[in-house]
């Protein structure tokens, strides 16, 4: 695959939210100093602003493990992290290959050894990730759908990336002890569906300080099959499942069931009727929010501003008469 000038991503955004399918570039690190293969990595078309032969990296004194500088790229300085060091490889190419990134209000450089091609599938074939696997994955990619030998990609946590290498840059604790409390009707919780670690225990931490109840899952799938659960509890003592969950609160990129299929599934089916959903997603921009709506999101927040989160909690149970008064 060409380097690039910056991707056009029009097609990228109406796929993730209309079609239900997600679209990944796949790019290479070299080879794994342990089982000398070169593995496929894959990073969501939407978080890649351009791809570009890598520009002259100033170093940072005293820089952080793995960064290797800043690049001037299109005039705005960017922090440039050394992924095939990070994961273990040895780079096999000359070439040197940036993945200029934008998500979660940041922006950042990848380097990488080789891009390979841009591949569209099922949210369904992105699969979390095992439980021994490298923390800074978020999930595999069965590239060619379900097909007994299909290729496998391994899809990087790059939130969980960012706060290992920057850790002094991604510090919420001041903002969230200014967070106002709130108080969620009797008896009720708010349901977190986030697959990234690093992203789930900013959310956690965010509503520990508004002094929420919350249960806290990694996909959606797991969301969907504890809301079926609350419903039987709350018909057994002749209530609903709204009466038990106050709001749902999701990520869109997800393995098993993204959140745009999450949403789409509470809104359309009886039992969760009155139960609000909250998008909050480090795909930022008026094309995801879009999406979003599209599928019945009552609300959406961009990550990661504690106090917005926040913000947008208490609206959204305000406007629905749910908060006790």
């Amino acid at each position: 695959m060409k380097t690039s000038t910056p991707m056009d991503k029009s097609h990228a955004t109406a796929g993730q939210g209309s079609s239900g399918r997600l679209e990944l570039l796949l790019f290479r690190l070299g080879e794994a100093r342990d089982f000398r293969q070169r593995e496929l990595f894959g990073i969501n078309v939407f978080k890649v602003r351009e791809i570009v032969v890598a520009p002259h990296i100033t170093s940072i004194v005293n820089a952080p493990a793995h960064a290797l500088g800043l690049a001037n790229v299109r005039g705005q300085l960017i922090p440039v992290i050394d992924l095939p060091s990070l994961a273990g490889c040895v780079p096999q190419t000359d070439s040197k290959i940036v993945l200029v990134t934008e998500f979660a209000r940041t922006t950042q450089a990848f380097l990488v050894d080789e891009v390979v091609e841009i591949v569209q599938l099922d949210w369904k074939h992105l699969l979390a990730a095992d439980s021994s696997s490298s923390v800074l994955l978020s999930g595999v990619a069965r590239i060619d759908g379900d097909a007994q030998d299909s290729r496998l990609a391994q899809v990087l946590d790059v939130e969980q990336i960012l706060r290992d290498v920057f850790p002094g840059a991604h510090n919420n604790a001041d903002m969230n002890s200014s967070l106002a409390k709130l108080r969620l009707p009797e008896g009720s919780v708010v349901l977190v569906a986030e697959d990234s670690a690093v992203a789930r225990m900013l959310v956690e931490e965010s509503l520990k300080a508004m002094g929420v109840q919350f249960v806290a899952f990694k996909n959606g799938r797991e969301v969907w099959e504890r809301l079926a659960s609350f419903h039987g509890e709350a018909i057994a003592k002749g209530k609903r499942a709204r009466d038990k969950v106050a709001l749902v609160l999701t990520d869109l990129e997800m393995p098993e069931m993204d959140g745009f299929t999450l949403t789409r599934n509470i809104k359309q089916d009886a039992r969760f009727a009155g139960i609000p959903v909250i998008v909050y997603s480090s795909l930022t921009g008026t094309a995801s929010e879009g999406h979003a709506s599209s599928v019945g999101a009552d609300a959406y927040v961009a990550k990661f501003e504690p106090r917005e989160l926040a913000e947008s909690i208490g609206k959204t149970l305000a406007e629905r008469h749910l908060l006790p008064q």
